[in-house]
């Protein structure tokens, strides 16, 4: 089972759309995935068509001191062969002043990916904007990691505090972690996209995504039907992006994720 996180420490910047149109694509092609919501939020649980604020099984449940409930009971089949869900729950805010520096908890997540280790192929872990316990988990239990950073100028901050975060779980986790950055909702139209991207390629070359994820409405369509893009419209043209970047992430291009 390959897990790969999603992150960024900067909201907007199209990670529940990655971890989304991804999975999508990897069920389609035959791959039994697995999406986890680590987001208070609750964004890509939503998405699916479950409401963060009364769910009651959760990814949280994983979290309780009184847990003796297998992680595949949690597990929610979607509508999609091949694609399901590891809901979030909005009590997931509470869990850092819950938990303190309660020792342990930061392998809570990668615990339970491995009592899933025999169902699944492919793992995409959504999370949230912020450093907590539970990036902290997605990174721990990650092989791979999808940096998306929006082409415009206040992103590249958002990008400067992820890589000081990568560093630093790196050096605690003790084993490399592979990383893309990934420029998303680039429109080729506007200055501050055609910058950005040029900053990015100026200072992240080496582990930069050598394509781009456009801008591309039918993303928001596909979110209103509750469904990837790629099974509204297999021919969007974000689709052929995320396409390039699956073959890129499955070694199907010369080009290799960086690592630190």
């Amino acid at each position: 089972m390959k897990v790969w996180s999603v992150a960024n420490q900067k909201g907007g910047v199209g990670k529940t759309t990655t971890a989304v149109t991804l999975a999508g694509l990897l069920a389609a092609r035959g791959h039994n995935t697995l999406m986890v919501d680590l987001d208070p939020h609750g964004s890509l649980t939503s998405y699916f068509g479950h409401d963060p604020d009364s769910i009651e099984q959760s990814v949280y449940s994983l979290f309780q001191d009184d847990n003796r409930q297998p992680a595949a009971e949690i597990v929610r089949d979607t509508r999609f062969e091949r694609l399901s869900l590891l809901p979030a729950s909005t009590a997931l805010a509470t869990l850092d002043r819950q938990l303190g520096a309660k020792e342990g908890m930061g392998l809570v997540i990668g615990r339970a990916l491995v009592q899933l280790a025999n169902r699944f192929d492919y793992v995409l872990i959504d999370c949230p904007p912020v450093l907590g316990v539970l990036m902290i988990n997605a990174l721990a239990a990650s092989s791979h990691l999808l940096v998306p950073v929006q082409t415009e100028f206040l992103a590249l901050k958002g990008l400067e505090r992820m890589m000081r975060t990568l560093m630093m779980v790196t050096k605690a986790r003790k084993r490399p972690l592979n990383y893309l950055i990934v420029p998303t909702m680039f429109d080729r139209r506007t200055r501050a996209s055609l910058e950005t991207l040029q900053n990015l390629r100026n200072n992240y070359a080496e582990v930069l995504w050598k394509s781009v994820i456009p801008i591309d409405t039918q993303f928001r369509e596909a979110s209103r039907e509750g469904m990837p893009l790629s099974y509204l419209n297999p021919h969007a043209r974000g689709v052929i992006a995320y396409t390039a970047l699956l073959g890129t992430l499955l070694g199907n291009d010369s080009q290799t994720l960086g690592g630190l």
